[in-house]
């Protein structure tokens, strides 16, 4: 499995990722009633963010999943907890599929936080996943993520957890 991750194109990709964000099972990315214009909205204003990106992860070369990459102490997090230097916050979607792979949205997140520790200026990875969805909480905690507390975000009750370089070398068995 190659996995390859680039920029997202808002008016190119919204088109792909409108099914992805409000099917069913992503109910906590919280866009299910979005149309394909909210969508390409919404991202183009991650793209003129200077503070968030959004990305498309290819695996064999099919988007298979969508990575959001945010400054926490600028977006998403501001005034929730105390940002240190080299902190990324992060989120990730996988496409849905009508034939899963066993292991699969682990390997996307073990490549996700290989691609966002790629970056040496990364010390810590933030998340802050819904208190309630508890499948992304085993999947962080399996990549080396700590829950840190639950805090209270506008939209949600959410897990703040923390994942150093040290803690995912040490989940996944390798060195980044």
């Amino acid at each position: 499995m190659t996995v390859r991750i680039r920029p997202l194109d808002p008016l190119t990709d919204a088109e792909l990722i409108h099914p992805w964000v409000t099917h069913p099972k992503a109910g906590f990315w919280m866009m299910q009633d979005h149309r394909l214009e909210d969508v390409e909205r919404d991202y183009m204003a991650i793209a003129a963010n200077p503070h968030h990106d959004a990305f498309i992860g290819l695996v064999d070369e099919e988007p298979a999943f969508l990575m959001e990459r945010y400054d926490p102490a600028k977006v998403e997090l501001v005034g929730l907890y105390e940002p240190r230097p080299g902190d990324v916050g992060m989120h990730f979607l996988v496409a849905p599929t009508d034939t899963p792979v066993h292991g699969f949205t682990r390997r996307v997140i073990t490549a996700v936080m290989a691609e966002l520790f790629a970056d040496p200026a990364t010390a810590r990875v933030v998340v802050e996943p819904d208190v309630r969805n508890k499948a992304v909480h085993a999947l962080n905690e399996a990549v080396g993520f700590v829950p840190d507390r639950e805090i209270q975000k506008p939209e949600k009750k959410a897990l703040l957890s923390f994942c150093t370089r040290a803690a995912f070398e040490a989940a996944v068995g390798a060195a980044v």
